[in-house]
């Protein structure tokens, strides 16, 4: 019995050579075995052009995000510019409207007396008088002060500016629903 375990020791120390010696280049590949080969070779191929092509394509995603990231920066000088355009004329037209009314408050002023009274007629004057004051301060302030005038009387009366905010804003939803 003990010569017996000694031998399978041998048998099995004599196998694991016989595994490498048959995985050697030296030994002949059968039909199967090249065609694995090759596929391993296919595959491996594809690897590296996939390899290649991921990175051709992350180049040029930082050539494109470069790119985009320059014309939207042109684009973001050309709407801040065309923005200040559009608020100067905007400011403009709002001063040439707010005179526009007061003239004509001003001359119905006297039709205002003859019809309720020269107390009304001295209100519509005195609105007349306020109104042109008003387009005349619009037309020297910049856009600049009056936007920091807005936003010092938001500060001063938040309440007031969220409530003129959500009036303006109805009026505008009637008026474009109405078209």
């Amino acid at each position: 019995m003990a010569d017996a375990k000694p031998t399978k020791t041998k048998t099995t120390k004599k196998a694991a050579p016989k595994k490498v010696a048959a995985t050697t280049p030296a030994a002949p590949v059968s039909g199967t075995e090249e065609a694995k080969t090759r596929f391993n070779a296919a595959l491996d191929e594809a690897r590296a052009g996939a390899a290649a092509l991921k990175d051709e394509a992350s180049t040029r995603a930082v050539a494109y995000r470069e790119q985009a990231k320059s014309k939207s920066d042109d684009w973001a000088g050309e709407a801040k510019v065309r923005v200040g355009d559009l608020a100067v004329e905007a400011k403009s037209k709002a001063s040439d409207g707010i005179a526009s009314i007061g003239k004509v408050v001003s001359e119905n002023a006297g039709v205002i007396d003859e019809k309720l009274g020269e107390k009304y007629g001295d209100y519509a004057r005195s609105a007349s008088r306020k109104l042109q004051e008003t387009s005349a301060k619009l037309d020297n302030k910049s856009v600049e002060e009056l936007g920091e005038d807005a936003r010092e009387a938001v500060r001063k009366s938040p309440g007031m500016a969220v409530g003129i905010a959500a009036v303006v804003g109805f009026m505008v939803a009637r008026l474009f629903s109405r078209n």
